[in-house]
């Protein structure tokens, strides 16, 4: 009762104060009279931190996706995060990755079928990569051990699920087999080419390892294995490839039942190799695909081999003789407009001159008799094969194929003059687009936002021009493979009346888009180079404008009224400007700024004969890099994250600091976001060490330090810092009960964008009622 009573105190003080943002004076003394109050409940709050969704996925090849066939579920990585997936109930559970203050990515994952707590098989990237199992049923971590120096390429349980067989990125060409449950490796070796998958047999004899120009099969010998208490050879043997001795071996699997003394591989080429008990390549057929793309992974049973194709085609073959039984339905088309999507036919009416993403990964379930597959364009569908005739979509899903940049969350207004549902928020990333998401699926019914037939979570997908490519992941994570460097939206901004988004992108546009149609109005070339931040003016300062900066130093200041044209120009700063706010009051309206050349200017609005105009009235230099800010809840006091990794606190009308503290519960890294709560009681940062931190902003005391993102990628030299989490938003809830933290990764002053999408995820912040 004591903790169901701390709850509902801490819920309603925060939507008390949420109604009341506006009133300064009021906010300010209720936060001191509940301040000692607050502290008391901070230790409950810690304890209501809890992923609630990911929206995302980081499956880079065919060991990136498993099933359970005992329960139904899917597994796959996002991020440094396994996502358990119920595709027929749309629900999610986690299993987070947080043994190291800098989680490394889960980049595979392997479902042990035999035994009957389901254990997942996560792989870690990065420094010391760890091969680690957990169960489930606890969620908790089982064992542990680290056999790679650079990181695992692929992982196998045996049968029996006595064993684990790992296998070494490129650099570290071993390949390794440990007794889990005990954590120790038995038996290792090296190999002298790429390994891309591996698979036991079906009577745990052998495994096979596949890759470039390699196909080898592995024994282990028991004998020697029980003389010794120590880690022995591993005996192998390399398949005998003639005429395909110079193929790429992308997929792997042992046969299954009657067939289980044979290996079937897949090139990417598209030829489905299959070798017999003696090693040899005793046959293999031509998959029939696109002259100009290949084959990418494949799923074997009893009864199919499915091989993933490029064009999202799925072919069917016999184990037996590989002979072509059939082709599965092709997913959406590349570009498809998900708001015509409310009939089921949609999805399967067939456009020759459509293009298709290609498929990434399977995973077959013999007892639900669901195919799961994922797709270059981080889609993910579940196909119902029960009847090859009469196949049928189980669960889809469509996700950013490249990097988030930003989030904005749709204002709270009254229905009648709003043009979204309630709850939207709406995402823009490096594949050029930008995406309409829901967080409340009651809610959408009977609105203009119908439920379409591909995603659960997303209403509608702008597409900011014609080149679709941008939608598809080229290589694999850590490759160098990626998109252009110069394509893509970076950041959104939506009118306070909630009827206009304004998007920059990295060419320096400022696109315009009306929220009813989500058409665009106008587009405006601003700036030479990327823009980094847009800013409308609140609705309490009589204003109506949009303020865009960019890398070239510039910020514009447009009139809404007068079709967004050009009211100002101002060129204070020296470098890269990376945040821009609005306060005040009619008439003594402020404009904040600050960059990369370590200066915040504040300027006053003064309204003269030629029109507005914003002067100087402070400037502030520090001494380190400032890469965003935010207002608190009463708009006199402005927070800013630094890259020293202190909040540092600024009074808007004087310039003058308030307070310092630190940002980061980390000594390493950068302050790249900072985000205040509604309610003025709570404030997010994001650090480059892949850790989100909230912090009560009176006191500076840290309160709940999360994780869940992971990456890597290029930053400026003066940096060199890990792709990380910088773009935090807080969200009011629908209800009393909660409110909700959004967590895109995207990364600051990227040049090069990362090639797999770090996923959205939301965390639920106050109610227990939330948890998955």
């Amino acid at each position: 009762m004591a903790e169901g009573a701390g709850i509902n105190s801490f819920t309603s003080r925060v939507t008390k104060r949420v109604s009341n943002v506006n009133a300064a004076p009021a906010a300010a003394n209720m936060r001191r009279k509940s301040r000692q109050q607050s502290q008391s409940e901070c230790c409950l709050f810690v304890c209501q931190v809890v992923l609630e969704r990911v929206l995302g996925i980081t499956t880079s090849n065919g060991s990136g996706l498993a099933c359970d066939p005992n329960t139904g579920l899917v597994a796959y990585p996002a991020g440094c995060v396994a996502v358990i997936l119920h595709p027929k109930k749309n629900k999610q559970t986690h299993i987070l990755n947080t043994s190291s203050l800098t989680p490394g990515a889960l980049v595979l994952l392997f479902v042990s079928a035999q035994i009957i707590d389901w254990m997942v098989l996560s792989l870690q990237s990065g420094h010391m990569p760890c091969v680690r199992v957990w169960d489930v049923a606890e969620q908790a971590q089982v064992a542990e051990v680290q056999c790679h120096k650079y990181g695992v390429a692929c992982v196998a349980f045996s049968t029996n699920s006595s064993y684990i067989v790992s296998v070494g990125y490129q650099h570290d060409m071993t390949v390794s087999v440990w007794e889990w449950r005990k954590g120790t490796v038995i038996a290792s070796n090296k190999v002298s080419s790429r390994v891309l998958s591996v698979s036991f047999s079906e009577d745990n004899s052998y495994f096979v390892t596949a890759g470039n120009r390699h196909v080898k099969f592995w024994y282990l010998d028991a004998s020697k294995e029980r003389r010794v208490n120590s880690t022995v050879p591993l005996i192998g043997r390399s398949g005998l490839l003639g005429e395909q001795r110079n193929s790429m071996f992308c997929g792997l699997s042992c046969g299954r039942g009657n067939m289980a003394s044979s290996t079937y591989c897949i090139t990417s080429s598209g030829l489905l190799c299959q070798f017999n008990s003696r090693r040899m390549l005793d046959a293999w057929v031509d998959l029939k695909v696109s002259m100009t793309t290949s084959a990418r992974c494949l799923s074997v049973n009893e009864v199919f081999i499915f091989c993933g194709c490029a064009d999202g085609t799925v072919r069917l073959f016999s184990p037996q003789n590989l002979h072509y039984i059939t082709s599965l339905h092709r997913p959406h088309c590349l570009g498809v407009d998900i708001t015509q999507g409310l009939q089921p036919g949609h999805l399967f009416v067939a456009d020759p001159k459509a293009e298709y993403p290609d498929t990434l990964a399977l995973t077959f379930d013999p007892v639900t008799r669901h195919l799961t597959c994922v797709y270059n364009d981080h889609s993910v569908y579940v196909w119902d094969v029960r009847d090859i005739k009469n196949v049928g979509k189980v669960y889809s899903a469509l996700y950013h194929s490249g990097c988030v940049w930003s989030l904005e969350t749709y204002p709270d207004m009254d229905l009648s003059r709003s043009c979204l549902p309630p709850g939207s928020f709406l995402t823009c990333s490096s594949d050029s687009t930008i995406r309409l998401w829901h967080s409340d699926p009651g809610l959408v019914q009977g609105t203009s936002c119908p439920r379409n037939l591909y995603s659960h979570d997303l209403l509608r997908i702008v597409y900011v021009g014609e080149d679709t490519q941008h939608l598809q992941t080229d290589g694999e994570r850590g490759e160098g493979g990626g998109m252009d460097a110069k394509s893509g939206i970076r950041v959104l901004g939506i009118s306070p009346d909630g009827q206009h988004l304004a998007a920059g992108d990295r060419n320096g546009n400022v696109h315009i888009f009306g929220l009813q149609f989500m058409d665009q109005l106008q587009k405006i070339e601003a700036h030479d180079s990327e823009v980094l931040c847009l800013e409308f003016s609140p609705a309490e300062t009589g204003l109506h404008l949009l303020a865009s900066a960019s890398r070239d130093r510039l910020i514009h200041i447009f009139n809404m009224e007068k079709s967004y044209s050009l009211e100002q120009t101002v060129y204070d700063h020296s470098a890269s400007i990376t945040a821009i706010k609005f306060t005040g009051v009619s008439p003594e309206v402020l404009m904040v700024s600050c960059g990369a050349d370590k200066s915040i200017y504040f300027r006053t609005a003064e309204q003269s004969s030629e029109g507005l105009n914003f002067a100087r009235s402070h400037h502030v230099v520090e001494k380190t890099t400032l890469y965003d800010m935010d207002l608190d809840a009463t708009h006199t006091h402005t927070a800013i994250a630094c890259q020293d990794r202190n909040i540092r606190v600024y009074n808007v009308k004087s310039g003058k600091m308030k307070k310092c503290f630190k940002g980061s519960t980390s000594d390493e890294g950068t302050l790249l976001k900072v985000q205040m709560d509604p309610a003025g009681i709570y404030l997010a940062t994001s650090c480059s060490d892949k850790s989100i931190c909230i912090f009560d902003y009176e006191s500076g005391e840290c309160v709940a330090t999360l994780f869940g993102h992971s990456g890597s990628s290029t930053l400026p030299p003066v940096s060199l810092l890990p792709l990380t989490v910088a773009c935090l938003l807080f969200l009011p809830s629908l209800s009393s009960s909660s409110s909700h933290l959004f967590l895109p990764p995207i990364s600051f002053f990227l040049p090069l964008p990362p090639v797999s999408l770090l996923p959205l995820t939301v965390a639920c912040l106050s109610s227990s009622s939330c948890s998955p």
